[in-house]
């Protein structure tokens, strides 16, 4: 009798045993190109413009050079006291900051300017002028191509948070463009900040912000932090007493 329990014994763990190597050996059938594609959403089509820098078909133009009518007076909403020559817009000294009509949140911005040929100053005080994402973010613009100031001050950097990875500013007359990729902060129903602002400017072909995280508003005294604001605000161009020039202003929402 005990060798029968013995054989019945080493039968069954032969058929577990046997199960196990059959259940391992059970690969399941290969994947067809098919399981990974997809056919919507279809991708909207947008033509490109003629040149790097022309405005696309679904771009809104807010300065093309024949007008000042995307913009208006940033402290009371009047028409926009800056002058327009040669097609380009200039910063009228005196005149404050101009903003745009439309207001804008996650978005791809193209904006071209050039620094006055005319050298007045040095540092913050030469060729300054800025471009404020939702009219409180700063991508600086600035004649820092000879000239000394703090490296989260030259032109490129996320003004007083993070300098540019390098320099590839134009001579002063000559044109510079900036390509601005932008993702608006969101904000819960308590006004606290649920994700950060993020950027990325290329300069002149170069990226010069790589995705960075904006710790606030941009801010000259002080530490940044956020406020809760609308998900749309419209964008901002600084008079700071210099006569930069501005061409070729364009956004496409994203």
């Amino acid at each position: 009798m005990k060798k029968r329990i013995f054989s019945l014994a080493i039968t069954a763990s032969a058929l577990t045993l046997s199960s196990i190597a059959v259940a391992q050996d059970k690969t399941p059938p290969p994947m067809r190109p098919e399981a990974t594609e997809f056919y919507t959403p279809v991708p909207p089509k947008v033509t490109p413009g003629a040149n790097n820098t022309a405005p696309p078909s679904d771009a809104i133009v807010l300065f093309d050079g024949t007008s000042l009518n995307g913009f208006v007076s940033a402290n009371d909403g009047s028409p926009a006291g800056w002058t327009i020559e040669n097609g380009e817009l200039v910063v009228t000294k005196g005149k404050g900051d101009i903003k745009s009509k439309i207001p804008f949140g996650d978005a791809q911005y193209h904006v071209e300017w050039s620094a006055p040929t005319e050298i007045v100053g040095e540092g913050q005080g030469r060729g300054n002028s800025g471009f404020f994402l939702m009219g409180m973010y700063e991508v600086q613009v600035l004649d820092s191509y000879e000239s000394k100031t703090y490296t989260n001050g030259q032109a490129g950097s996320i003004y007083k948070q993070y300098p540019p990875l390098a320099m590839a500013l134009r001579p002063a007359g000559e044109w510079n463009y900036y390509d601005i990729i932008f993702k608006a902060p969101r904000f819960n129903k308590d006004g606290i900040v649920t994700s950060p602002a993020t950027v990325t400017v290329i300069m002149n072909g170069v990226v010069v912000q790589n995705h960075v995280t904006l710790k606030g508003p941009t801010e000259y005294i002080g530490i940044p932090n956020y406020k809760a604001h609308p998900e749309k605000l419209p964008i901002k161009l600084q008079d700071h007493g210099n006569p930069v020039r501005f061409r070729n202003i364009w956004v496409r929402e994203l």
